[in-house]
């Protein structure tokens, strides 16, 4: 079983990929696309063109995990966009895009703040 926690280094690939890509097409897609390690342990996120459907790898030092979600009606409504092939999310933001919902409208907290020091 995969957790997602905290600390897990998090890759969602930009651009849509075939599904009908199986582990081996997903790991050169990590290093050729993505341009990451596929050994690294980290979650890879991909999505089919219709935004029907997720796929994530990770290896957990034994081999791949390949999980996959497709949805019975409708779309992911939010999928990140940008220049670069790849963005990092923090492991809040992949729960609510696997629910269907829009990780830069959540009002959630920053991952990280500093704490001011008492006198």
């Amino acid at each position: 079983m995969i957790q997602i926690t905290p600390h897990m280094r998090i890759l969602v690939a930009v651009e849509p990929i075939d599904f009908r890509a199986g582990i081996d097409r997903l790991v050169g897609a990590c290093r050729q696309r993505l341009e990451a390690d596929p050994f690294s342990g980290a979650l890879f996120v991909f999505c089919n063109r219709a935004r029907t459907a997720i796929k994530i790898l990770t290896y957990d030092g034994q081999g791949y995990w390949l999980c996959q979600k497709r949805l019975s009606s409708g779309r992911f409504a939010f999928w990140p966009d940008g220049e670069k092939p790849s963005r990092a999310l923090e492991a809040c933001e992949l729960q609510l895009l696997l629910m269907g919902g829009d990780p830069a409208r959540a009002n959630a907290a920053p991952a990280w703040r500093r704490l001011s020091v008492a006198a």
